[in-house]
C-alpha cells in the first residue's frame, strides 16, 4: 500500500542527541542535587553503571512496568537515573509524586537543549514536505520548544511541517475514549532470545496523538510511515496497529530494537541515516 501520511520523532531521530542533550544534562543533574540537597557525582555514576549493566532487563518502570529502555539515549538515561537516585536517599516512595518530580526536572533541563541538528535533517525534511503528503513531528518534548528549533532549521515548506508535542508515548494509560483500533493492539510483545521482558504495546496518550494526525489528515494507519530512534517509545505501537516503520539507528541500537524491526518483513526498514526514509515513500 502507498504512503499517504508521515509521522515523525524528533529528538535523536533528526537531532543529534549526545550535542543537543549535554546542556540539558547539566542541568537535570544540577537541579536533581538541590532537589535531594546532596552531591551526586559518584552517586550518579553508579547508578548509570547499573543500568547499563542490566540494559535488557532494566529501564524507565512506571507501575511496575518497563516502559522504555535506560540506555537507549542521554535523556532517558537521565530520567531512570533520577527515579533512581530518590529512590536511593528516600525521596521516591510514591511513584506519582517522584514521577512528577523528575517530570519537572526534565521539563526545567530539556529548556537548556542546544540545537544540534543531523547533517542530513534539512535535506531530508525538505524532499519528505516536497511530496505533498501530510507530515506531522509527535515528540514527548513540548511543542513550542521543538517549534523553535524547527523555525531555527527553516526547512522549504516549514509552514506545512506539524508539530504534535507532549505525545507522552511512555505512558502506558487507555485512551480518554474507547477505539475499536486500540483495542486490537495487543497488551504485550515478547521477544524470545532477544529481551527478558515484555514490551508493553497499549499507550493511549501515544495512539491519541496518532489518531489526531490520521483524522485531520484523512489517512490510516496502514498507509502511515512512522520514523523514530528507539522502538519501544516510537515504532512499537505503530507497527501493532499496522503502520510501516523505520528505525533511525542509534549508535547503541539494542538487538531487541533490531529483531523486532526485522520482523515486520516489508513493513520495516533500519538505517543509520535519515536518507533511507525517502525510497520508502515511492
Amino acid at each position: 500500500m502507498a504512503i499517504s501520511c508521515v509521522v515523525l520523532d524528533f529528538d535523536g531521530t533528526f537531532t543529534d542527541v549526545a550535542t543537543e542533550s549535554a546542556p540539558f544534562l547539566r542541568h537535570f543533574r544540577e537541579g536533581l542535587a538541590r532537589l535531594l540537597g546532596e552531591e551526586l557525582e559518584v552517586a550518579w555514576e553508579e547508578e548509570v553503571s547499573a543500568l547499563k549493566a542490566g540494559e535488557d532487563s532494566l529501564g524507565w518502570e512506571l507501575g511496575g512496568k518497563v516502559v522504555a529502555p535506560a540506555t537507549a539515549d542521554p535523556y532517558l538515561t537521565a530520567t531512570c537515573a533520577a527515579h533512581r537516585l530518590l529512590q536511593r536517599f528516600g525521596r521516591g516512595a510514591d511513584e506519582a509524586v517522584r514521577s512528577d518530580a523528575v517530570q519537572t526536572l526534565y521539563r526545567e533541563a530539556y529548556a537548556f537543549s542546544a540545537t544540534a541538528f543531523k547533517p542530513e535533517a534539512k535535506e531530508v525534511l525538505e524532499a519528505l514536505l516536497a511530496t505533498g503528503l501530510p507530515v506531522t513531528v509527535v515528540t514527548n518534548a513540548h511543542t513550542d520548544l521543538v517549534e523553535k528549533k524547527l523555525d531555527q532549521l527553516a526547512p522549504k515548506g516549514r509552514e506545512r511541517l506539524k508539530v504534535s508535542g507532549d505525545a507522552r508515548k511512555f505512558l502506558l494509560d487507555p485512551p480518554d475514549a474507547p477505539d475499536a483500533r486500540f483495542a486490537t493492539v495487543p497488551e504485550t510483545q515478547v521477544l524470545d532470545g532477544a529481551l527478558r521482558r515484555p514490551i508493553y504495546l497499549r499507550r493511549g496518550r501515544y495512539f491519541q496523538a496518532l489518531k489526531r494526525v490520521w483524522d485531520s489528515t484523512g489517512t490510516r494507519p496502514e498507509e502511515t510511515l512512522v520514523a523514530g530512534d528507539i522502538y519501544e517509545l516510537d515504532l512499537a505501537l505503530p507497527a501493532a496497529l499496522g503502520a510501516h516503520v523505520q528505525l533511525v539507528a542509534r549508535d547503541n541500537v539494542l538487538p531487541y530494537e533490531l529483531k523486532a524491526v526485522q520482523a515486520l518483513g516489508v513493513r520495516g526498514g533500519v538505517d543509520r541515516s535519515l536518507r533511507a526514509l525517502l525510497p520508502r515513500l515511492r
